[in-house]
């Protein structure tokens, strides 16, 4: 299994919490003494867990310049969900939840993604393997720890992954901004799969030609369109409010 660098307090935190076993090695900020590192330090060598202090500028070259936080980790990779963990999560759920992003390539965004996911209920995202953003170091740090409780599944065809959901059962909710239809007037109570294409390009065609319904956020200013992790978050949000309403 190969290794990766993860950085930030919140990513460094989160799978010292759940799997303390996948660190290798710690990289922390020497001479910075404070209650923010100081007690990941300490838990990490509870756990036997190397932790070696480096000069700033060691630790930006190590994060390639990213916003590392002073900390650094190695670990093992994590391991990655396919078709077969999506299936077993939608049988799980009484009422699954998922997103979907087709084409979102910058880790920020997906990090953000993330985040929302996790903060929204989210089940699991569901994204192709070719031409999408990586879960690397710098989606972790954004995702700040949802990257370690949201399961990422990456599938080999979208298309016939949304077939199979909503032969399970998931309606297809998919975002365009020339439909008529609002997302806060969309019903959006069962078990749901939203949808969110890239900026500017939007789903691919057979994408949404597999969705149920297509929905849009009302724009009200002079901007024609938002970034797609705060979209997201919008109509993730909406489901959950819609949700919450019925209970």
């Amino acid at each position: 299994m190969s290794n990766e660098l993860i950085f930030g307090f919140h990513s460094v935190e989160a799978i010292l919490a759940k799997e303390p076993e996948r660190f290798l090695e710690i990289y922390a900020l020497k001479g910075r003494d404070d209650k923010r590192l100081t007690p990941i330090i300490d838990e990490a060598r509870k756990f036997g867990i190397s932790v070696q202090f480096m000069q700033r500028k060691a630790l930006d070259n190590k994060s390639k310049d990213e916003q590392h936080q002073g900390i650094i980790a190695n670990v093992k990779a994590a391991p990655t969900y396919n078709e077969k963990d999506l299936d077993v999560i939608i049988a799980r759920e009484e009422t699954p939840f998922l997103l979907v992003l087709d084409g979102i390539t910058d880790p920020h965004n997906l990090g953000a993604c993330l985040r929302s996911a996790d903060a929204a209920g989210v089940h699991a995202i569901i994204v192709p393997k070719d031409k999408s953003a990586k879960l690397n170091g710098t989606a972790r740090k954004v995702a700040c720890g949802a990257a370690e409780t949201v399961p990422l599944i990456q599938v080999t065809n979208l298309a016939r992954t949304l077939r199979e959901i909503k032969d399970a059962g998931v309606w297809v909710v998919g975002t365009a901004g020339e439909t008529d239809t609002h997302v806060f007037d969309a019903s959006l109570t069962g078990p749901m799969a939203i949808v969110m294409g890239a900026e500017g390009e939007g789903m691919r065609r057979l994408t949404r030609e597999h969705c149920d319904v297509l929905v849009k956020i009302p724009m009200a200013g002079s901007v024609s369109s938002l970034n797609v992790s705060v979209a997201t978050g919008i109509c993730l949000f909406e489901v959950l409010r819609q949700r919450n309403a019925n209970n």
